[in-house]
């Protein structure tokens, strides 16, 4: 048996080299090379989202005047139902004020909206994560929660120049107190592996055993409040399947997550704001 040359092994100590002095590196270095890296291949998939933009703005431009007469119709109906809400939401937040300012309550967090494109989509099984066409040129705090009509979306995890990366409801290092809607003790969500092909998915714990639900008579699960990040009655999901835990002591089970939140072009950054 001839013996093995040395330039046949030459790749592997190569990469055993590189192994060894990426884990000598300081952390602060492995943060700026990570960071660097991200900002110089940002610019290709925000070409890419803004290349997608213009493609959706042209197929627009091919549809008829009488379709766009009849979306345009339809759009006006939508806005008055929306006005007439947004008239009742200004009466009820008085309302609210009026009753904090007669109990002396803290006011609640106000938030700046900032409204984001989807750049691209990360689903892999062990995280769920988006990346919008914000950063910090618009001010976007890390942490900051991020909702769409449906309900929540996720969290800020990473802040970029231009970009943003969300950590998803579905992820399974996604954790946050909820309550069922109607009913106010604090109990904990949790995402969960997700299939690349199925629909999202999550966990709830710690349910006290008087609650009950299952696929006839779901409930849906909302934010509590708790934690000051994410504001109190936000859609979490819906709880269809409740069982008794090891200890007996409560419940635990299954929440199916709106499946819109596999499609989203667009999203809502909710950034804090101080008080006045």
């Amino acid at each position: 048996m001839p013996p093995r040359r040395f330039d046949q092994a030459k790749p592997f100590a190569t990469l055993g080299l590189l192994l060894l002095a990426w884990l000598v590196l300081p952390v602060a270095v492995k943060s700026f090379l990570r960071a660097s890296f991200f900002e110089f291949q940002a610019p290709l998939p925000l070409a890419t989202s803004y290349v997608r933009d213009l493609q959706e703005y042209w197929g627009l431009r091919a549809h008829s005047n009488d379709e766009l007469i009849g979306a345009g119709r339809d759009l006006a109906r939508v806005l008055s139902s929306y006005e007439f809400a947004v008239q009742q939401n200004t009466e009820l937040r008085d309302q609210v004020d009026r009753l904090d300012a007669l109990l002396a309550l803290p006011p609640m967090p106000n938030f700046r909206y900032e409204h984001a494109r989807v750049v691209s989509r990360d689903s892999a099984g062990w995280w769920q994560r988006l990346t919008i066409r914000k950063g910090r040129n618009y001010n976007i705090p890390l942490g900051a929660p991020v909702v769409f009509s449906g309900g929540i979306v996720g969290r800020i995890a990473e802040v970029h120049a231009f970009t943003s990366v969300v950590e998803m409801v579905s992820s399974p290092t996604f954790r946050i107190a909820a309550t069922v809607q109607g009913d106010t003790r604090p109990m904990s969500y949790q995402g969960t592996v997700n299939h690349a092909f199925g629909t999202a998915e999550g966990t709830v714990e710690f349910v006290p055993v008087d609650i009950f639900a299952n696929a006839s008579a779901p409930q849906h699960l909302v934010t509590s409040g708790l934690g000051g990040v994410f504001p109190p009655g936000l859609y979490l999901g819906t709880v269809t399947k409740l069982e008794p835990s090891t200890d007996g002591l409560f419940k635990s089970g299954e929440v199916d997550l709106d499946p819109r939140l596999d499609a989203l072009t667009e999203v809502t950054v909710l950034v804090p704001q101080p008080a006045p």
